[in-house]
């Protein structure tokens, strides 16, 4: 697995690590309570799948080039997420740790400015909105994409 979508918990998708690692990151981002001040319910992420997975290889394929790495993955939901789960999931492995934070690093900035997924957010009061989108109707309807 180097880059996947999917729409089942990530806890059970995280598979093994390298054997020569002796540094191994891991980052979860997770869908939090609160945003901005505002009481967040629930969460929704919506991608463009095809270029969602060519972008997340081509990441992880950069990372792998760039850093002293041995192994990079990375999950993204889709889906309605609740609070606590897991919305985006990083690994990367590699024989000293400083190479494995900054690969990690490099990994989520890239995927949440290149990777087309786009997220809603459902607040306690009962509204909606598309997070970072200045393109997208806020009446449902998704026209742009943020990263």
């Amino acid at each position: 697995m180097q880059f996947q979508l999917t729409s089942q918990p990530i806890e059970t998708l995280i598979g093994t690590m390298h054997p020569y690692a002796g540094g191994i990151v891991t980052f979860e981002g997770r869908v939090r309570a609160i945003n901005d001040g505002r009481i967040v319910t629930s969460l929704e992420y919506v991608a463009y799948p095809e270029l969602a997975l060519f972008e997340g290889h081509a990441i992880i394929d950069e990372a792998l080039e760039r850093f002293e790495i041995l192994k990079a993955s990375a999950i993204h939901r889709t889906g309605h997420l609740k609070i606590g789960d897991i919305a985006v999931w990083i690994m990367s492995a590699a024989i000293h740790r400083k190479a494995a934070f900054e690969a990690t690093e490099h990994i989520i900035d890239a995927i949440k400015t290149r990777v087309p997924v786009w997220k809603k957010e459902y607040y306690a009061n009962g509204e909606t909105t598309w997070v970072r989108c200045d393109h997208c109707h806020h009446g449902g309807k998704m026209h742009g994409a943020i990263g």
